[in-house]
């Protein structure tokens, strides 16, 4: 019997549906259907023996041509995931398509274990990759060329870190390609950032007084029969966003039930057990506490949104942009919910948390930390300044010994 095809809707998919949920090729044919990216598995008896396999496809025409290699073998045996395994009349084992390249590569990152908003940009990524070999002509990864990425890259629009960043995914997937000896050169090695890329974007974190103005603004904001959120969501929603450095994504899928551990919050899980926590004051606890008593588990839910997408949205850009407007007028300052984050950072390094810790606590390196956030305090050297002032100003001046002959 042929095999059944299903989708697997995972945590964070991008049309909302429930975890683990399953749908059909049917459902999403429907008219007014929702489409994600989720993956495809199969499911059926091969040689007396039934089973449910991971096919890593998104793509309703990959899975099937994953599904037929298996029918053809009778068995549930090892299968590449890629058109090497899955050969059709179109397809070859050395003449690979760009779709299911893009699709195995999609595939590899995910099995990283990649956080799934960064999965949704490689996605993007490989979806913009795709569009444009349709629109050139292109089918097979050996029809890309040094000339066709030199094209491909100039079509982009994005802003210089975006562009770079984008880069940094297509020269991944290039690589991917070479690896598997779809490509015989290197076709991006000539492809470079832009110019000013690298430099850090010169930002600068709320300080002291703008996170009380924010606070400030919050009891402006009141409940109404057309708006079931006030200015004490706000306070709760920043305040744990300023204690942990969560990005807003992390603030709008927090579960207390998962995280709140008494006073610690799980800031990430590593696959070694070694997990990170931050610590959070008594009166921050009880807060929370308190708001799963009333919300659930999900405190920062959104009416009845369940896409981390929708609720994102709905936070960044109705409920912190209002209380953003009211905190204002600001000065060389553009408020976004980014900002809490790089003020987590701010805090800790001014207070002479070490470089180290304060990149465990934010799932960087110490080189990202010292690359971008150090250069963003300026209240820090000054204190660093006063120190030195305090150890030098009464001492001999410091005097050049010359050179021997």
């Amino acid at each position: 019997m042929p095999l059944n095809l299903y989708r697997r809707h995972q945590k964070g998919c991008e049309a909302g549906f429930s975890v683990d949920l399953r749908t059909s090729e049917f459902d999403e044919r429907k008219k007014g259907a929702k489409r994600c990216g989720c993956f495809i598995f199969a499911s059926g008896s091969l040689g007396r023996s039934f089973k449910r396999r991971y096919t890593a496809c998104t793509e309703w025409t990959a899975a099937r041509a994953v599904a037929a290699q298996w029918e053809a073998n009778g068995t549930w045996g090892k299968v590449d995931p890629t058109p090497q395994a899955a050969s059709t009349s179109e397809t070859k084992p050395d003449h690979i398509t760009i779709t299911h390249a893009t699709e195995a590569f999609l595939a590899k990152c995910v099995n990283r274990g990649i956080r799934p908003n960064t999965i949704a940009k490689y996605r993007t990524f490989t979806n913009q990759l795709k569009a444009w070999a349709t629109d050139i002509g292109y089918v097979h990864v050996d029809q890309l060329t040094v000339t066709g990425m030199d094209a491909f890259y100039g079509t982009w629009k994005d802003g210089i870190r975006a562009r770079a960043k984008k880069l940094e995914r297509l020269k991944a997937f290039v690589q991917f390609c070479i690896k598997r000896k779809w490509l015989t050169e290197n076709i991006v090695e000539d492809l470079q950032a832009p110019e000013g890329s690298s430099v850090p974007n010169p930002k600068t974190p709320f300080t002291d007084d703008d996170i009380q103005r924010l606070l400030a603004a919050c009891d402006r904001i009141k409940r109404t029969p057309r708006r079931d959120w006030d200015g004490e969501d706000l306070r709760d929603f920043i305040n744990l966003s300023l204690h942990t450095g969560f990005r807003i994504s992390d603030v709008v899928l927090f579960n207390a039930e998962e995280r709140l551990r008494g006073n610690a919050i799980l800031l990430r899980a590593h696959k070694n057990g070694s997990n990170v926590y931050t610590w959070v004051p008594d009166w921050l606890a009880d807060r929370l506490r308190k708001r799963q008593k009333t919300h659930g588990p999900l405190i920062f839910r959104a009416g009845t949104a369940l896409n981390m997408k929708q609720m994102t949205q709905i936070w960044r850009d109705k409920r912190l942009r209002e209380v953003f407007k009211l905190a204002g007028p600001w000065k060389n300052l553009k408020p976004t919910p980014h900002l809490f984050r790089h003020s987590f950072a701010r805090i800790l390094l001014e207070r002479g948390v070490g470089v180290e810790d304060v990149a465990q606590l934010l799932g960087d390196t110490p080189t990202v930390v010292l690359k971008h956030y150090s250069s963003w305090l300026p209240s820090r050297q000054n204190r660093l300044t006063a120190i030195l002032k305090e150890a030098f100003d009464d001492k001999p001046k410091l005097v050049a010994i010359p050179r021997q002959a």
